[in-house]
Parts: C-alpha cells; sequence; structure tokens
C-alpha cells in the first residue's frame, strides 16, 4: 500500500515569502508616493534598508527586486532601461489602499446597505402582498397568484383576475452615481505636506471598492488645476501635481457634464481640495490671483454651488487646509448648495469619504 508521500518542509522558503510579503507593501506605498517611478521607488527602499535593516543575509535587495520581476510586479520599458509597473501593481495598490483606508473600520458598515423602501429593486424578500397598479410583471408570484384564483373562483374553470395576484417584496437598493474631484494644483504639495498622496489613497481605495462591492454604482474621477480632465482608475498611482492654480469652477463644469449623462437618481460630488479657487478660464486667457480670495473667482464658484442646488445634486468637500479664512469660504460655498464639508486631517480622509458614501447610498438625494 502506497502512503502518504510529504515534500520536504523548508522553513527558508516561508521566510523569504514572509520577507517579499513584507517587503511589497512597503514597495507598493513608495510607488504611490513616486508616482509610479519605479527606479525612485527601489532607491528609495535601499535607503532604507540601509537605514533600518529591511533585509538580511538570507534575502536581500537583489532578491526582492527578482522576485518583483518574476510575480509580475514590475517590467521594463521598450527602451530596456527603465522598469515601469504592471497592471498586476495597480490591482493591487487599489487593494492595499482599501485595506489600509476602509480595513478598520467596523464590519458592521459593510454589505449592500439596502434602504427600507419597498419597491422596484432586485433583491426579492419572503415577503408578499396583493397586486397594485404599476408592479412590474416579473414581481407576481405565479405560484400563489394561480392557487388564489382556483381558491377564490372553483376548479371547474380557470379564472384568473386581478384580485388574484400577488407580488414578492423586494427591497429597493439605490444606484449611485459619484464624481471624485482632486485638486491637482501646486497648493497640493505646499508648506512641506504631502496632500495628493492621501488623496490618491482615498479615490484608489474608493474606486476599489465601487467596482468591487456595488458593481451598479458609477464612479468617475477628475482632477483640476488651470484645467479640468478626467482620468481613468488605472491613471491615479500615477497623479501629480503640476504648477497649476486652482479652478474649481472648471473642476465643476465637467462633473456636471459627466452627471447629465448618468440615467441615475442618486447623483453626488466629492471633492477634495484645500479650499482656495484661484483662477478662472475666459475664452483663450485665464484670470489668476493666487494672492486670496479674489471676489470675481469666488462668485463664480458660489455661482456653481447654487446652480449643482436646482439639479437636486449634493457636494461634498472635504477640506484639507487648516486656515480660518478658507474654512468659512467652504462654509459659504456648503450652505449655498445645501451640501457637506468635512475639515479632516490627512490621516482622517478615508474614514470621511467611506462613510460619507455610505450614507449617501441609503437614501435617495433629489
Amino acid at each position: 500500500m502506497i502512503g502518504y508521500r510529504f515534500t520536504k518542509y523548508d522553513p527558508s522558503l516561508e521566510n523569504k515569502k514572509s520577507s517579499f510579503d513584507n517587503l511589497l507593501k512597503v514597495f507598493l506605498q513608495l510607488l504611490t508616493i513616486s508616482s509610479g517611478d519605479v527606479n525612485e521607488a527601489i532607491s528609495w527602499m535601499n535607503e532604507l534598508d540601509r537605514k533600518y535593516n529591511l533585509t538580511d543575509d538570507n534575502y536581500g535587495m537583489g532578491d526582492f527586486i527578482d522576485d518583483l520581476k518574476k510575480n509580475n510586479f514590475i517590467e521594463q520599458d521598450e527602451s530596456g532601461l527603465n522598469f515601469i509597473p504592471t497592471s498586476k501593481s495597480e490591482r493591487t495598490i487599489r487593494k492595499q489602499a482599501l485595506e489600509e483606508i476602509f480595513g478598520k473600520l467596523k464590519q458592521s458598515m459593510k454589505g449592500n446597505h439596502r434602504t427600507f423602501i419597498s419597491g422596484h429593486g432586485d433583491e426579492p424578500t419572503s415577503e408578499k402582498r396583493q397586486y397594485l397598479f404599476g408592479d412590474l410583471m416579473e414581481q407576481i408570484d405565479m405560484t400563489d397568484s394561480i392557487k388564489n384564483a382556483q381558491i377564490n373562483h372553483g376548479i371547474d374553470e380557470f379564472n384568473l383576475t386581478e384580485d388574484d395576484l400577488e407580488v414578492e417584496e423586494r427591497d429597493y437598493k439605490t444606484i449611485t452615481s459619484t464624481v471624485l474631484m482632486i485638486d491637482i494644483s501646486h497648493s497640493m504639495i505646499l508648506y512641506g505636506e504631502d496632500r495628493i498622496t492621501p488623496a490618491k489613497k482615498v479615490a484608489m481605495a474608493l474606486s476599489e471598492l465601487i467596482t468591487t462591492k456595488y458593481p451598479k454604482d458609477t464612479l468617475d474621477i477628475i482632477v483640476f488645476g488651470n484645467d479640468a480632465w478626467p482620468i481613468t482608475i488605472k491613471d491615479l498611482p500615477y497623479l501629480e501635481v503640476g504648477p497649476y492654480h486652482t479652478n474649481t469652477v472648471a473642476g465643476l463644469d465637467l462633473a456636471g457634464d459627466i452627471l447629465r449623462r448618468r440615467k441615475t437618481n442618486n447623483k453626488q460630488i466629492f471633492m477634495i481640495t484645500d479650499g482656495k479657487p484661484t483662477c478662472l478660464k475666459e475664452g483663450p486667457r485665464y484670470y489668476k490671483n493666487s494672492f486670496g480670495l479674489d471676489r470675481k473667482i469666488l462668485n463664480r464658484t458660489l455661482d456653481q454651488a447654487a446652480k449643482f442646488r436646482k439639479m437636486g445634486i449634493a457636494i461634498t468637500t472635504f477640506m484639507i487646509a487648516r486656515d480660518p479664512y478658507l474654512h468659512q469660504f467652504v462654509r459659504e460655498f456648503t450652505k449655498i448648495n445645501n451640501g457637506r464639508a468635512f475639515y479632516s486631517s490627512l490621516s482622517g480622509l478615508g474614514d470621511f469619504i467611506f462613510e460619507d458614501y455610505i450614507r449617501n447610498r441609503k437614501k435617495r438625494i433629489r
């Protein structure tokens, strides 16, 4: 009789795997900060290794780079001189961002987040009721309806009336269209504070949450500086701040164009910014004032807040600057829009956005 055959257990392989996983987390963080520059991220890792002994004699930084290539996290570009991240790296960064930012929140906050409204949803329940005008045909429980017809009219001659029909109750699940606006003006890295990296992480985590847990929802991501333009999810790790002013009006205009094309009832805008509009585009030229809250620019921005209020679209502003006079502007903008504002530290940004997104899915925004 042939018994069980076991392979030889080699603890060094487990140590190697553990070392790679731990280093990979650091590498992906640095890859996000470096906007996808693999060479720069590896250079930082070498510096950290020299300072904090990330590796040892059994597993060195050269082994880690070889494993990155072997596991398809990086590849060489067309010139063969530089490494670039792969799509696997992008997916892993988004997943890691979701776990980092949202993983610490209560388990009870996760799920399908149904509303308490009965309607034309897609989640049947065990409850039944009599047919009402406007119910969909697919909601009718034919077995119970035929049984009612036999009870009410006898079995000699089949007769089915409206009073015999029973329908299945269904939970109404909201479908939400969200536009996430990210400020990439130069002020997002001023004063030695990196505000763009937390913004990128939040965007990646939110996109991963929606695509995996709420696939019927839509998320569009736009960035705004002197102008505004849409970006894709795969562009997020490579997002960089530019030498731009802050044209909030252009960002809101683009967000409005996108949401007008969406057929959902629930529409919302999340805006991550340091709160100081400094630019307008007037025809081919830009009107700029980076020194303060220019009344001409502010009035145009506040007009946008009023316009979205009439459209029934709430704007939630996540303010990541501490200046009191900027807070005052955000409060005025929020009051006109009837939206919401969060004055968040960089570390708490993800918690705020996640909680607000989940809460908004539970109600209809009109």
